[in-house]
Parts: structure tokens; sequence; C-alpha cells
């Protein structure tokens, strides 16, 4: 028995999908600048396309090619992803398309 459905493909299959690169897919993220990293960048958010899989130091290095001036708080930065902070270091991150990263330099107050 044949069924209509069956014979329907719409694009790549999952197995299909996947980059001849090892496996390295890209997503698009928002990334938000607050305080001084918005100083720094010229700008307070933008989409990049970085790895699905990247460590947190890994994806801050992303964001200081497309902002070389960020450098000077790598020392003081922390990430929130998806509303989460992280620390910069070794801990692995697994993007979706449309996540949101934040760039928290340190805040002073009393």
């Amino acid at each position: 028995r044949r069924s209509p459905g069956r014979r329907r493909r719409r694009g790549p299959t999952a197995e299909g999908s996947l980059p001849r690169d090892g496996g390295s897919m890209r997503c698009q993220v928002s990334v938000l600048y607050f305080a001084r990293s918005a100083e720094l960048a010229g700008l307070r958010c933008e989409t990049l396309s970085v790895p699905r899989e990247i460590t947190s130091l890994q994806l801050w290095e992303e964001i200081v090619k497309a902002h070389p001036r960020l450098a000077v708080i790598r020392d003081q930065v922390v990430f929130a992803v998806r509303q989460e902070y992280v620390l910069l270091g070794d801990q692995l991150l697994v993007l979706q398309p449309g996540d949101e990263v934040a760039i928290i330099p340190p805040i002073s107050g009393g």
C-alpha cells in the first residue's frame, strides 16, 4: 500500500543536514551589550552566527573577533545565556537559533 504522505520530502533530513566540516553547525544568536561592553562594541545588540556547540570562552573569542575593543574587559565580563549566568571557561554551551547572549561587565554600586 502506498501512502501519499510518504513520498513528499521537504528540505534535508536530520542525518543529511550535517556539514562536512566535522559537525560544527552554526546558528544565529542575539548578543546584547550592556554598560561598558556597549560602549566598546558601539552598539547595544546584534545577531551573530556562532557554532551551536561552543565553550563559553570560545564564544567570547567569537564576539571579540567581531569587536576587538572588547578584549580589554575579558577578565571582568560575565555572560548570561538564556538568562543564566555563565563564567568564561571550558563550560560547553549548546546554543539554539535565537538564543540570547548578554555581555555583562562588572557593575559597581553600593
